[in-house]
């Protein structure tokens, strides 16, 4: 039985990004892709709450199963595991996305939102994106990642709660050099810039520059990037921090009777 593997996104049902991800997929399994019915960047780990979902099904794309949903790349997964797919998925593989997700763009990325999501069920994940917002990318920088990545990880598997963040550089050719590195420390400045509308209203429009904090840190998904290196993170889904002696105190006062 071949692979069944889930293919999903955050730029939407149309984007390129997810296309050429199929394309290269298509020789390691049987592919169904459910993805947004438009752009959800940016949407991290949240889920339709209040509003119902409605699920597409679209013509088949060179074989692979096409659906799209109205709602987020988390949203898209669930309805896959509980309502599409005819067994569990071996492999869950989101993007490629349009954009880096390096750094501390991995707590806010729909892209890592879905392969986060697809760790939860226990089952193998993958996002891939690329350094580039140009809907028109070209993606062929991707190509040997993706090939070498997937061929691993359907091999081996993955580590329970753990899934990869796998950025690729976008303006360096083709990469020669694939690295696994940690995620960069930094953050954004100036993150809303303020205008008026023809009203005199004020608005706000997300913005801002992102500061790197540790710019000399060779294992560092950053430092890789600008140096034409393909970027792979580790990301462990459980989020409990080990306490340090740092946070010793905490350990101390929760052991004392309230009141």
């Amino acid at each position: 039985m071949r692979p069944l593997i889930l293919v999903t996104n955050d730029d939407g049902i149309n984007a390129k990004g997810v296309h050429c991800l199929i394309d290269r997929l298509i020789p390691f399994g049987d592919i169904v892709t459910v993805c947004p019915d438009a752009p959800r960047s940016g949407q991290s780990m949240a889920i339709t709450v209040n509003d119902p979902l409605k699920l597409t099904e679209l013509p088949d794309y060179k074989g692979a199963k096409m659906y799209k949903v109205s709602g987020t790349p988390v949203d898209c997964v669930k309805l896959a595991m509980h309502h599409i797919l005819p067994r569990k998925a071996d492999l869950v593989v989101a993007g490629i996305n349009h954009g880096s997700n390096s750094g501390v763009n991995v707590l806010y990325s729909g892209t890592m939102g879905a392969a986060m999501e697809g760790c939860a069920f226990e089952i193998p994940s993958i996002g891939f994106s690329l350094t580039s917002h140009d809907p028109d990318a070209d993606f062929t920088p991707c190509y040997a990642a993706i090939d070498t990545l997937v061929k691993g990880v359907l091999e081996h598997g993955l580590p329970k709660d753990i899934c990869l963040n796998v950025n690729i550089p976008a303006d360096a050719g083709i990469p020669e050099e694939m690295r696994v590195c940690t995620g960069c420390r930094g953050k954004w400045n100036d993150e809303y810039k303020e205008y008026l509308d023809p009203y005199g209203h004020k608005f706000y429009w997300l913005t801002g520059t992102f500061e790197n904090l540790e710019p000399d840190n060779h294992d560092t998904d950053e430092w890789c990037l600008s140096h034409g290196i393909i970027s792979v993170v580790p990301i462990d889904i459980e989020r409990t921090a080990t306490i340090t002696r740092d946070t010793e105190w905490l350990r101390e006062i929760t052991k004392k009777p309230l009141g």
